[in-house]
């Protein structure tokens, strides 16, 4: 094997402000980069399942909202099956799972709208409860931060990854509360009180 220990690891850098710029141009009215922005949507509009919309805000640790908060979000489709991973051909087609969402700048909001995923296998042959997995990136923010996102009217009871949470009370920071039949908020707090549970992955 090739000894690599003169390689020192390249130091880590918050989201910088062109991040917007470079990664989702044509949200900001730049056009010519690409024909759409990559991430657009995790779905096509003939994709199964329940519709829903997912509203939130990102706020630092002094309860400010971060209105240039950058997300990247990752999900089953409604069969509980992420595209690419399914040798039997049964995943949904119009299910792009990924998705690259923007807060408004003016407003700090950021909106998802995608299909609620399904159950997913854990290793073990267990499952795990319908979810949506983040990755957050903003000013102040040196690495990337990642959680999840599953939802009040699902049964969360039995999820194994929720299940090895020690603080019980804390739970509760991962569940999108429902607004209206087909809508949730789930807001994203960084630190202090009501902080997000954070997976180190």
């Amino acid at each position: 094997m090739q000894p690599l220990d003169y390689l020192k690891e390249t130091p880590s850098q918050t989201a910088g402000p062109f991040v917007h710029i470079g990664l989702t141009p044509n949200k900001l009215g730049i056009g010519g980069v690409y024909p759409q922005d990559l991430g657009d949507s995790p779905i096509r509009e003939e994709a199964k399942g329940q519709q829903i919309t997912i509203v939130g805000t990102v706020r630092d640790g002094a309860g400010m909202i971060l209105r240039d908060a950058l997300i990247e979000s990752w999900q089953a489709d409604a069969a509980g099956i992420y595209p690419g991973n399914d040798p039997r051909g049964a995943a949904d087609p119009n299910v792009g799972g990924w998705a690259r969402i923007i807060a408004d700048f003016d407003t700090g909001e950021w909106v998802l709208k995608t299909i609620k995923p399904g159950a997913v296998p854990y290793p073990d042959g267990r499952m795990m409860a319908p979810h949506i997995s983040l990755w957050i990136v903003a000013r102040g923010i040196n690495l990337g931060l990642q959680t999840r996102v599953h939802f009040e009217d699902e049964d969360n009871s039995a999820c194994p990854v929720l299940g090895r949470i020690e603080h019980r009370d804390r739970v509760q920071t991962l569940i999108a509360k429902k607004t209206g039949p087909d809508n949730y908020r789930f807001d994203i707090v960084l630190q202090g009180e009501n902080e997000t549970v954070f997976f180190d992955i």
